[in-house]
């Protein structure tokens, strides 16, 4: 059945009443002022970002060490030019009270933390080769750093997020969130550019993954899928609104293994160093270094096929300690 093309005349009624909505629901609009950091812009850059860190890994094959410094030195000058626009733009929209007698030039801002950016990629390259280590220290599956840097998501959101991490630490608004959400989009994998995280960080699996904010993770750290590292609860002042800057999420130690699903909260929880928290652990208050922490053994119930049921429970390991929770 053809479409009717009368039924497109309510069409232009709808659009002065999206309109009126423009007027009334403002807070979702931007309209009539600056441009902001554009996403597919922001994507390119964290795309061009890995080619610069992973060369001979993504897009250029046939890459040695006779061409090599070429196309870096091109990617190079194409990921300034990209960033100091899009870091201009960020820092425009976020200059809630400009001074029109003193105007900032937000390029010229914007280009001065680009380059000090940039020429972090360097000392950012030996952090991350240390990741991958620990990747394929900590999973024996993992046939060679080829195997993990090409696939494995950890190591993706991992990479992603230490970029944006520098970007957050030099001041720069939007820009590294986006970067790290277009990550999680890929990897389901949620790191907050703000969190601090040490060396050899490894992620296994790594699906549902979440490290909020002011979480602080030490070196050695080893994480599964469904961790969370969160708040506890988020603070109000006395008209209710939340009481931002605050730390509100965990401080995890040296040489930390944390299992499947655990939830670990609050901004005053610490897991001490050499410590193991088990699947499924909920924890909300801090634990000494060298303490295993596991659920109690709950009860195993098998029906087999003549109707009889059995019951069993799982006994944990006589050094596991079975902490209150």
């Amino acid at each position: 059945m053809a479409s009717d093309f009368r039924l497109k005349q309510r069409l232009p009624q709808l659009a002065q009443q999206l309109l009126q909505t423009y007027q009334e629901v403002a807070s979702i609009n931007h309209l009539g002022q600056h441009p902001l950091p554009n996403y597919d812009a922001v994507e390119q850059i964290v795309q061009d970002l890995k080619e610069v860190i992973y060369p001979g890994y993504r897009r250029r094959e046939g890459l040695h060490f006779g061409n090599v410094l070429f196309y870096v030195g091109d990617l190079l000058e194409q990921l300034h030019d990209r960033l100091v626009q899009q870091i201009a733009r960020a820092l425009r929209h976020e200059d809630r009270t400009p001074d029109p007698q003193n105007p900032v030039d937000y390029e010229a801002k914007a280009q001065a933390i680009t380059l000090e950016f940039l020429e972090q990629l360097p000392e950012l390259r030996k952090v991350l080769a240390l990741d991958v280590q620990a990747a394929y220290d900590g999973d024996p599956a993992a046939k060679g750093l080829d195997e993990i840097i090409l696939s494995y998501p950890g190591v993706e959101a991992v990479t992603v997020y230490r970029l944006a991490h520098l970007l957050h630490e030099l001041g720069v608004p939007l820009i590294p969130r986006m970067m790290t959400e277009w990550a999680h989009s890929r990897t389901g994998i949620d790191i907050h550019p703000g969190a601090k995280i040490g060396h050899h960080f490894f992620i296994d699996h790594g699906t549902g993954v979440v490290i909020g904010e002011t979480c602080e993770i030490g070196n050695h750290v080893k994480l599964y899928q469904g961790v969370t590292l969160g708040a506890l609860s988020f603070p109000t002042d006395a008209e209710g609104k939340l009481i931002r800057g605050q730390k509100r999420h965990p401080t995890i130690e040296d040489r930390v293994v944390i299992y499947a699903n655990a939830t670990i909260l609050g901004g005053h929880t610490v897991i001490g160093h050499d410590s193991v928290i088990g699947s499924s652990v909920w924890l909300t208050r801090s634990v000494e270094p060298h303490t295993t922490v596991v659920l109690e053994a709950p009860r195993l119930k098998m029906r087999g096929a003549n109707g009889r049921t059995s019951e069993s429970s799982t006994q944990c390991s006589p050094h596991y300690l079975n902490y209150q929770i």
